[in-house]
């Protein structure tokens, strides 16, 4: 069972930095050349249709994860598909993009898509490249699909929890709300989904964001001597999700980046470090949370708020991390580098 689950998380994690990767890099970026260039708006649009194909993409990573056969690996892909909930049918009958989904469901979809095609074996012989995608879609998939509606209700019960916490006193809502996002980005749980189910706003969202970047900063950091720098990197620029599989395997990797979370999170409240519902849920990715925050802060770029960005989500999150990381590591002995190994392989 734990190497089941281990598999299954690490398919998870590539296949949500991989498909989220292109819009975190170039999204922001887009946004802000498409006024002046306007022929680059097709290649944003390509990137969000690229963000919406997260099902397909967990599906296939996993598959690859349990070292299935191409057609066992491409029908658990098509099962992830329909349970993911991607896409949607309209009134009109068309069908329409719908975000990434709901990650959680896309994940036991593809869990139960894999264990029917390990079931099946190789018992369709020459009859597998017809029979097992259409079965993959019936069975598995049709289960995600029914159960999508139960499982999306479930994270909104979560919003609603994390909407009350916003009532409180904002230096501790601050915290609470930035240790709660840390760990969400660690678990198959949208964060732009939990944000946006509440309205996630104003100083909830600064914090949110900033228990994101403590989460991508900090596992960068710490894992960039297992890892190439360019994973260490894919932390803070795509998503720390990449390090799901570590993370329940060892909790306590994400120690220093929780009281990281924390700090920047009470920052948040006495600083009025502020986003929007859809900003709570990126991090520095994209540098959607500091460009947000620039935009709705009082007198906008002046000296004084660009050193508060600056401070809040580069300086005090690296610094921070990295005493941190030095403590539990060296003085503490509960972490080290090969916690953080990822493997693509």
């Amino acid at each position: 069972m734990k190497e089941f689950f281990s598999k299954l998380l690490n398919g998870m994690s590539i296949g949500i930095v991989v498909a989220l990767i292109p819009n975190a890099l170039l999204g922001e970026i887009l946004k802000l050349l498409i006024p002046h260039f306007p022929a680059l708006q097709h290649l944003f649009d390509i990137t969000v249709i690229v963000m919406s194909l997260l099902p397909v993409m967990i599906g296939v990573m996993v598959g690859m994860s349990f070292k299935l056969t191409s057609i066992q690996t491409a029908s658990v892909g098509l099962a992830a598909m329909v349970g993911g909930g991607s896409i949607q049918k309209t009134a009109e009958g068309l069908f329409a993009l719908s975000g990434i989904g709901i990650v959680v469901n896309t994940g036991l979809t593809a869990a139960l898509a894999v264990l029917f095609v390990q079931l099946l074996g190789d018992r369709l012989k020459a009859y597998s490249i017809l029979i097992m995608p259409a079965l993959s879609i019936l069975v598995p998939g049709m289960i995600g699909y029914l159960i999508l509606p139960f499982v999306k209700s479930s994270t909104g019960i979560i919003g609603i929890a994390i909407a009350n916490v916003t009532t409180l006193q904002p230096v501790l809502m601050g915290v609470i709300i930035s240790l709660i996002f840390c760990l969400i980005i660690l678990s198959p749980l949208s964060t732009v989904g939990v944000a946006t189910v509440i309205s996630l706003s104003g100083i909830g969202s600064g914090a949110a964001n900033l228990g994101i970047v403590a989460a991508g900063v900090g596992l960068a950091l710490a894992s960039y001597k297992a890892n190439s720098l360019g994973t260490a990197l894919a932390h803070v620029l795509g998503s720390p999700k990449i390090q799901m599989r570590n993370f329940f395997m060892k909790p306590k990797i994400a120690f220093p980046m929780l009281i990281t979370a924390a700090i920047l999170g009470a920052l948040a409240g006495i600083l009025n470090i502020q986003g929007t519902p859809y900003s709570a849920g990126f991090g520095l990715s994209g540098l959607v949370g500091p460009l947000n925050y620039m935009n709705l802060t009082e007198d906008g770029w002046t000296t004084k708020n660009i050193s508060i960005m600056v401070g809040t989500f580069f300086v005090i999150p690296i610094a921070l991390n990295l005493g941190l990381i030095y403590i539990f590591s060296r003085k503490l002995k509960m972490i080290k580098a090969e916690d953080y190994k990822l493997n693509f392989d």
